[in-house]
């Protein structure tokens, strides 16, 4: 028999037979296997069961790293989907958006979720975690699968599986249950030592530890706007009949998804166009819109958007751009690392910021400062000329609009704060979600490659910097703002696939982006494309893919 070499990350190296399983090596990484997560082989992350079959760098992944967590969290929902099979086989569960840390649930018949309902659950599922049951991995014939999940009542994946052609699919399984792989989970059910259930709304959260927590499971905080906007895009997505990727790959199969992208983009502009009317209902006070969403969420054409809807209403709105108030690499606050942070509050020149938009308010004229990012510098001269007059209201869109700290000499009153972000309301199928974060990734990659010449790569690599920017700038005042508006179009990651796929296939197996590349490419197998030629002008998507009618 052939041997393989197995390389560790102490450059340690050990010769093992082939298709020697992964689980075998635990002992080599100096850490106990509780707090390993899955394995990573040649920048690949893969399960503990795996079959090594070629010569490999490994590495582990543990539970608390962002990738550990992540399979953490899939685990739990695959536990959890488990219980409800035994506790309310005619029922199932469905799951629906994140809360924090958490995933908010409800029952798949639609009533309401009693607080008895949730303790059952709860108790199932630590009956299931404190058997250790092993979770494995295999592969069933493609008709095998499909009958499956019809005969176990999972009909949204047996729709999902519609859109593969390959003769096989996987699938894992624990304590006779099935469901599809959609990524790695953890080996056994004995790792998932802190999770909660807790009622909430008409359904039910499963929480768990935040990244980098440990085992901790921090207070709910609620974020009853936020979740408002969720469970109302939940709602229109029943009704226009496109909950999972299933019924949207239905849509384009029968040449009806350019339909469905008008309804698509008519609700969303019906939303904005409510937005503004909140607003204009106060026009005799707001003087000062201030937008604010994570990276790609869609400010920008969200903010012209809006624009154009108040001008419908006789306002005249003026933008104001925080990026023209940079302080200048020189002034810039250094991060942990010694380097500028540009995405810090100290960043920014509040002062002058707060300074002019006094003046404003007292009817002065101002110069709007504009900054030169090739120099690293604001400029001495050329800014527009402004003043508020009466029909006038500002639009001032950036990172840290919702922090009243960046416009703190400014009375609140006069303050409209929008928050805007991505927040998909479609499912893969009943027991497994996609991440809001996902869609933002495959937003920023394909605009990273369309405008600024870099590759997949390289947004991979920055996305964690970005993620915890936003951790820190932007998510802890989200539910300060008074509208929340959604950015996404539950068409778009067809879309985006169209893009995505030659970006992430360029990513090679010897770069350490290459985990990552080929996960969105398994995420993005499941949709059908969509030519970008049937996305309006005016849609979001514009300002990622190109072609958009707004100026930049």
């Amino acid at each position: 028999m052939n041997n393989i070499q197995i390389t560790f990350p102490d450059k340690k190296t050990v010769e093992c037979p082939y298709a020697s399983n992964a689980s075998g090596l635990i002992g080599h990484f100096g850490m106990p296997a509780q707090e390993i997560a899955a394995i990573r082989v040649n920048n690949e992350i893969r399960p503990l069961g795996t079959s090594l079959l070629v010569n490999a760098n490994v590495e582990p992944i543990p539970v608390d790293s962002p990738e550990g967590a992540m399979i953490y969290r899939r685990t739990l929902s695959f536990v959890l989907a488990i219980a409800a099979k035994n506790i309310f086989p005619q029922r199932g569960v469905y799951v629906g958006h994140s809360l924090g840390n958490s995933y908010y649930y409800t029952f798949s018949d639609g009533e309401k979720c009693e607080k008895k309902e949730v303790e059952k659950l709860a108790e199932e599922m630590k009956k299931l975690i404190d058997q250790n049951l092993q979770i494995t991995f295999k592969y069933l014939a493609y008709e095998e699968a499909v009958q499956l999940f019809k005969k176990n009542r999972q009909e949204d994946t047996a729709l999902l599986l519609e859109q593969r052609s390959t003769s096989r699919i996987k699938v894992n399984e624990c304590f006779g249950y099935m469901d599809i792989y959609i990524q790695p989970l953890l080996e056994r059910t004995g790792q998932l030592v802190a999770f909660e259930l807790m009622p909430y709304q008409d359904g039910f959260l499963l929480r768990f530890p935040g990244i980098g927590k440990g085992k901790t499971i921090e207070p709910f905080v609620d974020e009853p706007n936020l979740f408002q906007v969720y469970n109302d895009y939940k709602k229109w997505g029943r009704i226009v009949g496109v909950r999972v990727v299933g019924e949207l790959n239905s849509k384009i199969a029968d040449r009806t998804f350019n339909d469905y992208i008008r309804i698509s983009e008519a609700h969303q502009a019906r939303c904005l166009s409510q937005i503004a009317e909140q607003i204009y209902s106060k026009r005799n006070k707001i003087k000062m819109i201030l937008i604010a969403g994570p990276s790609s969420s869609g400010k920008t054409t969200s903010a012209k958007r809006l624009s154009i809807e108040l001008m419908v209403l006789g306002l005249k709105p003026i933008a104001v751009s925080l990026d023209d108030y940079y302080r200048g690499t020189a002034s810039t606050p250094k991060d942990e690392k010694g380097d500028p942070d540009y995405e810090c509050l100290e960043a920014l020149d509040v002062p002058f910021l707060n300074e002019q938009l006094q003046a404003l308010y007292r009817g002065e004229e101002i110069t709007l400062p504009v900054y030169d990012f090739k120099s690293g510098e604001r400029k001495a001269s050329g800014g527009k000329k402004i003043r508020l007059e009466s029909q006038n209201v500002l639009i001032v869109e950036g990172i840290h609009g919702l922090n009243d700290a960046l416009t703190y000499s400014i009375d609140r009153d006069t303050k409209f704060k929008v928050y805007i972000s991505a927040l998909t309301q479609l499912n893969l199928d009943d027991h497994n979600r996609i991440p809001t974060s996902d869609n933002r990734l495959l937003r920023r990659m394909v605009r990273d490659s369309q405008f600024r010449g870099m590759q997949a790569a390289g947004t991979i690599k920055m996305w964690p910097k970005v993620q915890a920017g936003e951790r820190k700038y932007i998510f802890p005042f989200q539910d300060t703002a008074d509208a929340a508006f959604n950015s996404a179009l539950d068409y778009e990651l067809s879309v985006f696939k169209y893009y995505a796929d030659p970006l992430l296939k360029a990513v090679k197996p010897g770069m350490y982006e290459y985990a990552e590349a080929t996960r969105l490419l398994s995420f993005l197998e499941n949709f059908t494309p969509i030519p970008p030629q049937y996305v309006p002008g005016t849609s979001i998507l514009r300002e990622f893919i190109g072609g958009s009618e707004f100026k930049y």
